[in-house]
């Protein structure tokens, strides 16, 4: 790669997949938040949330005349499915679940970050923005679970001394 634009064209098809990841991630995390409906809400809008940052990802590519590396989307959704299934195993599941969750949305806020000031670079100021509007939404997820880890941590505990389900 030589310029900005073969970069940026390079890093929108990892967002691409990352995103395809995340889907995966939330789809499970759904079907599993049986007894957390305020997270499983929250859970299922950013689904909702992340398709639409998956199919802009996509106007982008195709913006800049490419598509999505069907292998890095591949790859990326089974690892998805490899995280799930850990911590389906795990006992504290849920808890599982929310610090992974703040973990890949900080690392996406990120990488939309860093894809803006490529596209900016690139001369893609539509592109730059349509990074930082999904940077901005990465970040609110985050703060939210961030917000929420002691009360869900509380909840979690109580459920887990009294023998209620805890684990999902």
């Amino acid at each position: 790669m030589t310029d900005a634009r073969e970069h940026l064209v390079h890093w929108l098809r990892d967002a691409y997949a990352m995103e395809s990841q995340a889907v995966s991630l939330l789809e499970t995390q759904a079907g599993r938040l049986e007894t957390y409906p305020e997270a499983r809400a929250k859970v299922e809008a950013h689904l909702q949330e992340t398709h639409r940052q998956r199919d802009a990802v996509e106007e982008c590519l195709n913006k800049l005349g490419s598509d999505p590396s069907t292998l890095k989307d591949l790859t990326q959704k089974t690892i998805a499915n490899v995280q799930g299934l850990f911590h389906a195993m795990s006992e504290d599941e849920v808890l599982k679940h929310a610090l992974g969750g703040y973990s890949f949305e900080q690392f996406e806020a990120a990488s939309y970050r860093m894809l803006a000031a490529a596209a900016r670079e690139a001369g893609e100021p539509g592109i730059a923005e349509t990074c930082e509007r999904i940077q901005r939404e990465e970040e609110a997820m985050g703060d939210w679970l961030w917000e929420r880890m002691p009360m869900l941590t509380q909840d979690y505990l109580g459920r887990s001394e009294a023998g209620a389900t805890a684990k999902r």
